[in-house]
C-alpha cells in the first residue's frame, strides 16, 4: 500500500483547503460584476480537495466531503436549470436575469448566481469524479 503523503503536504492540505475554498466562494460571488464565475471558483475548489485527496488519501476525502461528487454534478445540473424558470413566471424570454433583494442581510440574489452555483457544483463535482477515479485506478494497480 502506497502511503499517502508526507509530513510536508499534509500541513499544507490542512492549512490551505480553508483558505482555498474562501478564495473559491469570494471568485464565485464576484463574478457578477467583474471577472469571476462558477467555472473558475469550482476549479479552485477541486484543486483545493484534490491536494487534500494527495495528501489524506480516498477515503479521507471521501469522510470529509460526505457527498459523492456525481451527486454534485446533479445537483448543480439542477439549478442551472431552476434558474431559467423564474423568467418563465414573469413572461420574459429564456435565462432573462432576475433580481431579488434580500432586506435583512441587504444582498442581491439573481438567477445568474443561482446559474454560477450550479456550474460551480458541475465543475467541482465533475472534476472531484476524475481525479478520485484516476486514484483508484492508481491504487489498484498498485495492489497487483
Amino acid at each position: 500500500m502506497v502511503r499517502s503523503g508526507t509530513l510536508i503536504l499534509n500541513v499544507a492540505a490542512r492549512l490551505l483547503l480553508p483558505l482555498q475554498l474562501m478564495f473559491s466562494l469570494f471568485l464565485l460571488l464576484r463574478g457578477h460584476d467583474e471577472p469571476g464565475g462558477g467555472f473558475i471558483a469550482g476549479l479552485v475548489a477541486a484543486g483545493a480537495f484534490a491536494l487534500y485527496l494527495f495528501a489524506y488519501g480516498r477515503r479521507a476525502l471521501g469522510a470529509m466531503l460526505k457527498v459523492s461528487p456525481r451527486d454534485l454534478v446533479g445537483m448543480g445540473l439542477l439549478l442551472g436549470v431552476v434558474s431559467t424558470l423564474p423568467a418563465w413566471w414573469y413572461g420574459e424570454p429564456f435565462f432573462t436575469a432576475q433580481w431579488w433583494t434580500i432586506p435583512v442581510i441587504d444582498f442581491k440574489a439573481s438567477t445568474p448566481l443561482i446559474f454560477d452555483i450550479g456550474v460551480y457544483l458541475v465543475v467541482l463535482g465533475s472534476v472531484l469524479t476524475a481525479i478520485t477515479a484516476l486514484v483508484k485506478t492508481d491504487q489498484a494497480d498498485d495492489e497487483r
